[in-house]
């Protein structure tokens, strides 16, 4: 069982910056054998994919409308995952959410660990 705590959100104006953290734990859960990413959903809104890292050689991959302002990062010593949220736009208001996945970091579909999520409010 793989738990998941996001912490870091809150209400930040437009063109500001957040860091979200994720925190990952388990009995069995072994951090550096996932892929870790970053799922967001804003309200009425499907949730959908924002950032991934992989799990070795911590490749980064973006979706286009966060490229150049977040930055994804992970430490496998303290089995936790980042996202830097710089220049932040309204746009970008949701519950943001870890997810921990098993397969390519790049097939959303292998990401089936979440955590409870956190807001980013961000006002214009």
């Amino acid at each position: 069982q793989v738990q998941l705590v996001e912490s870091g959100g809150g209400l930040v104006q437009a063109g500001g910056s957040l860091r979200l953290s994720c925190a990952a734990s388990g009995r069995t859960f072994s951090f550096s054998h996932y892929a870790m990413a970053w799922f967001r959903q804003a309200p009425g809104k499907e949730r959908e994919f924002v950032a991934a890292i992989s799990r070795a050689d911590f490749t980064p991959y973006y979706t286009d409308s966060v490229k150049g302002r977040f930055t994804i990062s992970r430490d496998n010593n303290k089995n936790t995952v980042w996202l830097q949220m710089n220049s932040l736009k309204p746009e970008d208001t949701a519950v943001y959410y870890c997810a921990a996945g098993n397969g390519n970091y790049k097939y959303y579909p292998s990401y089936t660990n979440f955590g409870q999520g956190t807001q980013v409010t961000v006002s214009s």
